[in-house]
């Protein structure tokens, strides 16, 4: 079997064991910090021997869903028939994480820009941080169409005022975005 396929279906097993022990976790408000608990399995090495940078990725993706659940909005998603895609994300790291280590990722709804939400999340060990990631969502309609940050607050309610989005992130967030699909874009170096 090919390592991509090996991939894809230890994350299929993966997500579909969270959502199983979501539901039984204790719950959240949509505002709130998550923290969901992973460990680093041989299929998430590289040829290093420490996490692969691609599969922290995955793993932030994961943990979205955890507090997705936890705070009620994934039935509120699918009953309107939305679901969430990253339109921009961004990574630092500090620490390796290696073969059977337990980790947790922190997730934290940051707020809104006028097309998109802003995610922060922390892989964190011991009580340190070993790698932060910033996420930039929409949300489309399954019918086709973009759901509208006014739709979405109706559900989630407003942003706590207590400084949680950096200004800079705003600023990252317009300067990251790429034209809309239907505009073109050649690749022209």
């Amino acid at each position: 079997m090919p390592n991509s396929t090996i991939g894809l279906v230890h994350f299929f097993f993966r997500t579909l064991l969270q959502a199983i022990r979501g539901r039984f976790r204790s719950p959240l408000g949509v505002w709130d910090v998550s923290s969901t608990p992973f460990r680093v399995l041989p299929t998430d090495l590289d040829v290093l021997r420490h996490m692969n940078n691609g599969v922290y990725l995955s793993v932030l993706d994961i943990a979205r869903l955890d507090l997705m659940q936890r705070s009620g909005m994934w039935p509120k998603l699918q009953e309107r028939g939305w679901y969430p895609v990253v339109v921009a994300e961004s990574i630092s790291f500090r620490r390796s994480l290696e073969l059977w280590q337990r980790f947790t990722v922190e997730t934290r709804v940051l707020g809104f820009d006028e097309k998109a939400i802003y995610v922060e999340q922390r892989f964190v060990r011991g009580g340190e941080v070993c790698a932060r990631a910033y996420i930039r969502a929409r949300f489309l309609k399954r019918g086709g169409g973009v759901v509208t940050v006014d739709e979405l607050r109706a559900i989630v309610g407003p942003v706590p005022d207590d400084g949680r989005m950096p200004a800079w992130l705003l600023t990252w967030g317009a300067d990251s975005q790429l034209p809309p699909n239907k505009a073109p874009m050649p690749s022209d170096w």
